[in-house]
């Protein structure tokens, strides 16, 4: 699998949920999963299925070579229990605006 590429995207029409401690915060059946080698597959869901209302912007970043900078996302005290590329890099499109989860939120 060398020739295997970093990233690979893959649409994903099942029900996919994202729960934080208890609270459904994402529901959707038009997830990209985002298989990077070295790290779980992650879901990034659309922000129309995401509760957007009860998430605000953090103060933490983090850069990524392959994808660019995220935004973070809190919920209330829960600190950065989500991200998202604002600007990807070329090739990345597919994910600009997307919310995606840290931790296996993700059922």
């Amino acid at each position: 699998m060398q020739n295997a590429p970093r990233i690979e995207l893959h649409p994903i029409s099942q029900r996919v949920q994202a729960h934080v401690d208890g609270t459904l915060i994402a529901d959707s059946t038009n997830t990209l999963e985002l298989r990077e080698r070295g790290y779980p597959p992650r879901h990034y869901f659309p922000r129309e299925d995401v509760r957007m209302d009860l998430l605000s912007v953090s103060e933490t970043t983090t850069f990524c070579p392959f994808k660019e900078h995220t935004v973070t996302l809190s919920l209330g005290e829960v600190q950065d229990i989500a991200w998202s590329y604002e600007h990807p890099i070329e090739g990345m499109e597919a994910i600009e605006g997307r919310v995606a989860f840290y931790k296996e939120l993700s059922e």
